[in-house]
């Protein structure tokens, strides 16, 4: 009867393994291995579901459109499962070494170099930083790294995080657009001033709630071989006489001796124990222990010497409010693929944001180099002027001031084309720094940078959208709203979490076990016959050896069996009640990022077309102003030959095509500059030119980007350096 009734105790128990609570313990089940497409809804509809939440409705959550697959890198390498067993045993304790960064250039680099100079155009610019460029390289590796949470969630273990802010270590080229990134875990500084907690650090409750169980199994083992010798107390013999008075005198006397002898006892023991340990996705536990010992002692009437014990019990346990149910306990699977996704996104964040910086570093670079020519043009007819003059002085046909007026004409275009030299050389130095790696060849470093590609001023498909077409596709592809979308999943899993952590702890357990011991018998056995107790004669006691004792142990003829209940009940459950009140407010407030995010994505894209606007009249303007005084210079030269102009008009005239040449090159790069950006903004930049986002991944371009609004450069001739010029 005692053995039904522990079976059916024990099917209850297994039963409800299975049983996943409902209404206010319910958790988030486990998202796919692939993210959802959903379509983004209108800003009215995001700004009522996300600012106007109610106690208990679900928020509607904006989504965005553009997402990624789970595992974006192609490599040899799955960092999201473990080293298998088979076929070796040892290969799951194996160190796993990361393969280490190509630390050099790429072959394309010296395909370019020609004639000891760099002809880069904005193509192959973009191509040379998505395999050379080290921000793009650092972000990458945090791909991988987001893979080992993945394999840590599986086996029940916490999140480590990962980083997800954009990586800014190439010079030049920034730009004003918003670049924060976002991620689990808690700020890596303090910036609550007195209000930090411990350590400086302000923590995030996202990841907390009762832990998952351990889901890898694990052994244990004890093996121990103690000797002792220790005393065994006294043992006394004694000995004496004496002799009594006469005629009934109650006198005597009498004499005696004791002797002690004290002894030793041995105690040998060899212990031999064992465990196995799992945990389990439904808040279940398991726990087999075998210990066996082997003792030989000296000790006076042990029966066995030496004797042999061996015990096995095996104990279920089952969470059945706190730490309960399965989408509890794979939240951290879900939240670390959540991770995964977030940090696909910002890698994509990442290499929009470097594309659009190299391209201003580009236009930058291209500026510089036509300054540098245009200062090059302006000190060649100074110089011819000059010249002219000192002839025409000569003969008597020109005043001395003129020639002065001339000569000092020429010193301040030197001084202007050493600068814009020197310009030129330092963005020369920029551009080199984004699109490389190692900058110590001497060749490499020495060689100067032609940019072979000139802004073109046909319009682009994103001049003629509406603001509001523009804000929508924003919607859609913005990886910063993709994020903000994620990290609200994971906020909600985590609010379910501490929902769970409100509760008492109720464990239902149940354990059966046994014990048998054997041996052989020992010398100082004591056997009780007919009342008087003495030493067994030998063989009294049969020999047992460890295979049946063994084999004793599991015939159920010394069963241990049981069914219980662990109870543990906060009386006043404070640090619950503030954490899971914690997780509700940062919630709250990821909801309010998130439409922040829908309002400033709305507010930057309107001013960059807005900007596009207004750059596109400029550079009308400045091309008009340039071709103007391009016309006009001519036509004083021409006066001047005439003799119906003077040295000073010609000097002005110059000095006003130079000043237009220069409006034109910054009008052109501000153009080419705040279009880039608009594209960052509508995270457009990678199907616009064509990027496989896998070759970022992998640091090797497949197919060249086909860069749009660039025209060809007519004669691209590298500028003279400062050394060579008179």
């Amino acid at each position: 009867m005692r053995i039904r009734n522990f079976l059916a105790a024990a099917a209850i128990l297994l039963v409800l393994t299975g049983i996943e609570t409902t209404g206010a313990f319910a958790q988030a089940t486990p998202a796919p291995d692939t993210a959802v497409t959903p379509t983004a809804p209108a800003p009215n509809a995001t700004a009522t579901a996300v600012a106007t939440p109610t106690a208990n409705a679900p928020v509607q959550l904006p989504e965005p459109v553009y997402t990624q697959p789970l595992f974006l890198r192609d490599t040899n390498k799955d960092y999201t499962r473990a080293h298998s067993p088979i076929p070796v045993p040892i290969a799951q304790y194996t160190p796993t070494d990361y393969d280490l960064p190509r630390l050099g250039n790429t072959p394309r680099l010296d395909q370019l170099l020609r004639d000891g100079k760099i002809y880069l155009s904005l193509a192959d610019a973009v191509t040379l930083a998505l395999e050379n460029n080290f921000d793009i390289a650092i972000a990458r590796i945090n791909l991988d790294i987001a893979d080992t949470d993945i394999l840590r969630a599986h086996a029940g273990s916490t999140l480590r995080g990962v980083s997800t802010g954009l990586v800014t270590g190439t010079l030049g080229g920034t730009t004003s657009t918003v670049t924060g990134g976002g991620g689990p875990g808690g700020t890596s500084t303090a910036n609550g001033g007195a209000g930090t907690g411990t350590s400086g650090l302000v923590e995030s409750t996202n990841g907390g709630g009762p832990l998952p169980e351990n889901f890898d199994p694990y052994l244990t083992g004890t093996l121990q071989l103690e000797r002792s010798t220790f005393p065994s107390g006294f043992s006394a013999d004694s000995t004496g006489t004496g002799t009594g008075g006469s005629g009934g005198s109650g006198g005597g006397s009498g004499s005696g001796t004791t002797t002690v002898n004290r002894g030793f006892n041995n105690l040998n023991t060899n212990t031999y124990d064992f465990g196995y340990f799992q945990g389990f996705q439904t808040g279940t536990s398991l726990g087999v222990t075998f210990d066996n010992s082997r003792t030989a002692s000296s000790y006076f009437g042990t029966p066995y010497s030496p004797e042999l014990t061996s015990q096995f019990r095996a104990t279920v346990t089952q969470h059945l409010l706190q730490g309960c149910c399965i989408s509890l306990n794979t939240r951290f699977i879900v939240q670390a693929k959540n991770n995964r996704r977030i940090t696909n996104s910002a890698f994509r964040q990442q290499v929009i944001y470097t594309i659009t910086q190299i391209e201003n570093i580009y236009w930058g670079l291209v500026s510089a180099y036509e300054d540098a020519q245009a200062k090059e043009r302006a000190i060649e007819q100074s110089q011819k002027l000059l010249s002219d003059n000192r002839k025409q002085l000569q003969i008597g046909t020109l005043a001395p001031l003129d020639v002065v007026n001339s000569e000092s004409s020429v010193a301040s275009d030197q001084q202007a084309l050493i600068s814009a030299q020197s310009n030129l050389e330092y963005q020369q130095l920029i551009m080199k720094q984004a699109i490389a790696r190692d900058l110590n060849d001497a060749g490499l470093t020495s060689a100067p940078v032609v940019p072979t590609d000139r802004v073109s001023t046909e319009r682009l498909p994103e001049e003629d959208l509406t603001a509001e077409a523009l804000v929508q596709q924003a919607y859609a592809n913005n990886p910063q709203i993709e994020q903000a979308v994620l990290d609200i999943k994971n906020d909600q899993i985590t609010v379910k979490a501490f929902k769970n952590g409100l509760l008492p702890t109720v464990d239902l357990y149940g354990f059966y076990g046994a014990s048998a011991v054997g041996g052989r018998q020992g010398s100082t056995a004591q056997c009780t016959t007919g009342g008087t107790t003495a030493t067994c004669p030998a063989g009294t006691l049969p020999t047992v050896g460890y295979g049946d004792v063994f084999q004793n142990l599991f015939k159920n003829s010394a069963p241990d069996k049981g069914i219980g209940l662990n109870v543990t009940i906060p009386i006043r459950n404070r640090t619950a009640q503030a954490d899971q009140a914690r997780s509700q407010m940062e919630y709250r407030q990821a909801q309010m990022r998130l439409q922040q995010l829908y309002t400033q994505t709305r507010i930057q894209v309107i001013n960059a077309q807005y900007a596009l606007t207004n750059d596109r009249a400029q550079l009308t303007a400045a091309i008009s102003a340039r071709d103007y005084n391009a016309q006009s210079l001519d036509a004083e030269k021409k006066k001047y030959s005439l003799g119906a102009s003077t040295t000073a008009n010609v000097l002005q005239q110059s000095r006003n095509l130079a000043t237009a040449e220069d409006a034109l090159f910054s009008a052109e790069a501000v153009y080419a500059k705040d279009r880039a950006s608009l594209r960052q903004l509508l995270a457009s930049t990678l199907t616009t030119y064509n990027i496989s986002l896998n070759d970022a991944a992998m640091g090797t371009v497949t197919q060249m980007p086909a860069v749009p609004g660039v025209a060809p450069a007519k004669d691209p001739e590298p500028v003279k350096p400062i050394a060579a010029q008179p």
